[in-house]
C-alpha cells in the first residue's frame, strides 16, 4: 500500500472521531446548563438506538448500491447540518433530542463504513489497520483539548456549557463530508450478494459460533455495557460537581491511556490469553467506579483522574480483546456478521438499556437543577461498581476458553 491512500485513510479516521469526541463528551454539561438537567441521558439513548438501526442501513443500502466513499460523504454532510441546527432547538427539549437522534442515524453507520473502506485498501489488516485507526483516538483527544482549552480560553468561560462543541462538531462534519469525496474509490461490497435479515443482525454468525463460552461472552458483553453508559453520560457532570473546569480536556486522559495500553496488548495477550484479558478489563471498570465513589466526598483529585485513566484498560482489554476473540472464532464467511453482532449487542442494546437505567438512577437522586451533592455522587457510583463486579464473577465462573490465545 502506497503512502497516499494511507494518509487519506488516517485523516478520515482523525476527523471521524474528532466529530464524535467534540460533542459526545460535553453534551450532558450543555443540556444541564440549558434547562434540561433531568434529560441528559437521552443523547446516550438515541446513540445506541442509531447503532441498532445502522446494520440495516449498511446491509440493505450502502453495501449494495453505492460507493462507500460517497455514502460517507452524504451522511457526514447531512450530519453536519443537523448538528449546526440542533442548538436552535434548545428551548424545545423534545425537538432537540429528536435532532440528536436524526444526527446519530447519520453518524453511526459511518463507523462501520469507515472501517470497511480502510480494510478494502490495505493488504495486512493486523499490521496496517492499527496504525490507521490510532489516528481516530488522536482525533478524539484533540477534540477534547480543543473544546476545553482553545475554545474555553477564547470564550473566557466553560465551553462545554455552551453550544460551541456542537458547532465545532458540525463544522468538522461538513469538512469530513467534503473530504470523503477525495477518498479512494470503494465500490459497494455486497452488490452481487443476497442480503437477508438473518445475516444483517448476525443470526447466521450466532449459529456458526454457538458454544457455551461464546454465549457467556456475548451475555457478559451486553451486561457490562450497562454500567458503561453511566461513565459516558455522567462523568461530565461528576467532573463539574467535583470542581474540574476543563471537562472535555480532562476526559481525554482516558484516550491517552488507551493509546498506551493498545501498544502493550500484543505482549500481554501472549502471556494472559483471552479470558484473563477480559477479566482484567471488567475489573478495571469496577475499580474505576470505586475510585469515583471514594473520591467524591472530599473531591480527591488523584482518585478521579485515576478513574478516568483506567479507560485505557477498560476499553482495550475488554472491547478490543472481544473483537479479537470474535475474529479468532470466525471464518471468512461470517467474520463481518460476527463483528456486527458484537456491535449490536454492546453499543446497541447494552448501551441503550444502560443509558435509560443510569438516567433513572440519576434522576432518583436529583432534587434540583444544581445537580447531585458529593455524598449522592458517592452513592451513585457504587451502583455501577457493584454491577461490574457481579458481571466479572459470572464471567469468571462460566467462561471456558483455554485455547484462545493471541
Amino acid at each position: 500500500m502506497n503512502s497516499a491512500p494511507t494518509v487519506r485513510l488516517s485523516v478520515m479516521m482523525f476527523l471521524q472521531f474528532f466529530v464524535w469526541g467534540a460533542w459526545f463528551t460535553s453534551i450532558a454539561v450543555y443540556m444541564s446548563n440549558n434547562g434540561m438537567p433531568d434529560l441528559t441521558h437521552w443523547p446516550f439513548t438515541v446513540n445506541p438506538i442509531a447503532a441498532i438501526i445502522a446494520p440495516f442501513a449498511l446491509g440493505l443500502v450502502a453495501d449494495r448500491f453505492f460507493a462507500t466513499e460517497k455514502v460517507l460523504a452524504v451522511l457526514h454532510l447531512l450530519g453536519g447540518v443537523l448538528l449546526l441546527f440542533a442548538p436552535q432547538l434548545t428551548g424545545n427539549p423534545t425537538a432537540f433530542i429528536l435532532a440528536l437522534l436524526a444526527y446519530n442515524l447519520c453518524y453511526m453507520p459511518t463507523l462501520g463504513l469507515a472501517n470497511s473502506l480502510a480494510f478494502h485498501h490495505i493488504t495486512d489488516q493486523e499490521k496496517q489497520f492499527p496504525k490507521i485507526r490510532v489516528f481516530g483516538t488522536v482525533g478524539w483527544i484533540v477534540a477534547g483539548l480543543f473544546i476545553s482549552f482553545v475554545l474555553g480560553s477564547a470564550m473566557g468561560t466553560v465551553a462545554e456549557a455552551t453550544a460551541a462543541p456542537l458547532y465545532t462538531a458540525g463544522i468538522a462534519s461538513l469538512l469530513l463530508g467534503a473530504f470523503c469525496f477525495a477518498l479512494p474509490h470503494t465500490p459497494p461490497s455486497g452488490a452481487d450478494k443476497k442480503v437477508s435479515v438473518a445475516s444483517i443482525v448476525g443470526i447466521d454468525a450466532l449459529k456458526a459460533l454457538a458454544s457455551r463460552s461464546f454465549f457467556v461472552f456475548l451475555a457478559c458483553s451486553f451486561l457490562i455495557c450497562i454500567p458503561l453508559a453511566a461513565y459516558y453520560n455522567f462523568t461530565q457532570l461528576y467532573l463539574g460537581a467535583t470542581g474540574f473546569q476543563n471537562i472535555a480536556g480532562t476526559q481525554t486522559i482516558g484516550q491517552m491511556s488507551e493509546v498506551g495500553f493498545m501498544l502493550l496488548m500484543p505482549l500481554l495477550f501472549a502471556r494472559l490469553g483471552v479470558k484473563w484479558m477480559l477479566m482484567i478489563g471488567m475489573a478495571a471498570w469496577a475499580l474505576r467506579y470505586a475510585l469515583f465513589a471514594l473520591g467524591a466526598p472530599d473531591q480527591v483529585t488523584w482518585m478521579i483522574i485515576g478513574g478516568i485513566a483506567l479507560h485505557g484498560i477498560c476499553y482495550d482489554f475488554f472491547f478490543v480483546t472481544g473483537q479479537i476473540y470474535v475474529d479468532q472464532k470466525s471464518n471468512d464467511q461470517i467474520r463481518g456478521q460476527a463483528q456486527g453482532l458484537l456491535v449490536l449487542v454492546t453499543y446497541g442494546f447494552g448501551m441503550l438499556i444502560g443509558a435509560q437505567a443510569a438516567g433513572a438512577v440519576f434522576n432518583s437522586f436529583l432534587q434540583d437543577a444544581d445537580g447531585l451533592t458529593l455524598a449522592q455522587w458517592q452513592q451513585f457510583w457504587w451502583l455501577p461498581a457493584a454491577f461490574a463486579v457481579a458481571v466479572m464473577i459470572v464471567f469468571a465462573l462460566l467462561f471456558r476458553d483455554e485455547k484462545s490465545k493471541a
